[in-house]
């Protein structure tokens, strides 16, 4: 397939390192830390525990008798990105720990103010977001082996076993897969591999019952949450209750990425502001090659003024590449999210962790209505397609 030239395209001299964009894994936390000085062993036991702790009903307790600690000791970026992993998942486990009928509405200040601290250190919202939980949550557990399926490992989970795991990884590697995409040149082929990786990887990796049913409650967050309307009270940092979107696909800045080196836009207001609104979750030197690139001419802009059939066909294929994976979104949400939680109603079975299933049926994690969002954005993405004889 012929390559589209960039020249005064949105991607042109833009170095991607400089945006802590790994050259071989793209947004995902290269190498990342695993563990933390001994300072910091009361967080890092809770974290390793927390899967433990919520079952047995016990990890609130626990977390009111951890000490305050200061963020001083936190002497390097992966450092400051395990610390929010691991007191993110601390976080919501805490929160979500007895299910929807009783989430906690205050963080105690013992976990509340490190977390703002560090979160401030990097430029992030105190809650679990995409960048912690799937670019910074890995291991190898072989290192000497490529960085694949059966080779990896969480360094953090959540209830929901196995199911949890794979959620994770199998997000991990399709941005690993879409990294490709980000060298421009082959933005066809990083975009054309994605919804297959998707589909086979998550197909015997991830169980709908348990996703629906058990783990997606610990990634909701407290904005337009029926289950905390209010939001969450961060004790000895904020007054007033803070409200979070929880983590959401959305946060992906490879997608926008994409998004932006296309020039597809958002046609559905309420979407464009949703993923708008997403880059506030992401690390701020991803954050800025978006905006980087958004102020650029698109590569659709670029092709429209070359007249040159092949061109048009190679965009229409990148276009129609994301379009397909949008598609694959949507059909994930319906079988992991509608039909699960579907069938809870008609059997009146509830769910393992109190009926955590029913209040977010019609919210996504982050926040928003996920089939009328994905599909508004999945027709914005569609009409980018050029249409020229």
């Amino acid at each position: 397939m012929e390559d589209i030239k960039t020249s005064d395209t949105a991607a042109t001299h833009i170095d991607l390192e400089s945006f802590g964009v790994s050259k071989e894994l793209g947004f995902v936390l290269e190498n990342p830390l695993t563990d933390l000085p001994e300072y910091y062993r009361p967080w890092m036991a809770l974290a390793a525990e927390v899967t433990h702790l919520i079952e047995a009903h016990q990890l609130r307790d626990r977390v009111k008798e951890m000490p305050l600690l200061s963020t001083q000791y936190l002497r390097s970026h992966r450092e400051q990105r395990l610390a929010h992993l691991a007191l993110g998942f601390i976080t919501m486990g805490y929160v979500w720990q007895e299910g929807q009928d009783q989430p906690a509405k205050v963080l105690p200040k013992q976990l509340a103010v490190p977390y703002c601290t560090v979160s401030d250190l990097l430029g992030l919202p105190p809650i679990l977001v995409y960048a912690d939980c799937v670019l910074a949550n890995w291991k190898l557990k072989d290192p000497s082996k490529p960085m694949e399926i059966g080779n990896l490992d969480t360094v953090f989970t959540f209830p929901g076993g196995e199911s949890c795991k794979g959620f994770l990884l199998v997000s991990l590697l399709v941005e690993k897969a879409a990294s490709t995409g980000l060298k421009v040149r082959y933005v066809s082929l990083g975009l054309s591999g994605s919804p297959c990786l998707f589909q086979s990887l998550s197909t015997g990796h991830v169980d709908p019952t348990s996703f629906h049913g058990i783990l997606r409650i610990f990634f909701s967050g407290w904005k337009n949450n029926p289950m905390l309307p209010d939001g969450l009270r961060y004790e000895g940092v904020f007054q007033e209750p803070l409200q979070l979107s929880g983590g959401s696909a959305a946060q992906s800045s490879a997608i926008q990425c994409f998004d932006a080196l296309l020039g597809v836009m958002q046609t559905d207001a309420s979407a464009g502001a949703f993923l708008k609104h997403m880059h506030d979750y992401m690390p701020p030197a991803h954050r800025a090659l978006i905006q980087t690139i958004s102020s650029r001419p698109t590569m659709r802009s670029y092709v429209l003024s070359a007249s040159d059939s092949h061109l048009f066909q190679t965009y229409n294929t990148c276009v129609s590449h994301m379009v397909d994976l949008r598609d694959y979104h949507l059909n994930t949400v319906a079988r992991y999210i509608i039909v699960p939680g579907n069938r809870a109603r008609a059997t009146a079975a509830g769910c393992p962790l109190r009926g955590a299933c029913p209040a977010l049926d019609e919210r996504g994690t982050g926040g928003s209505n996920p089939l009328v969002f994905l599909k508004a954005v999945r027709d914005s993405t569609r009409s980018a397609l050029i249409n020229k004889a």
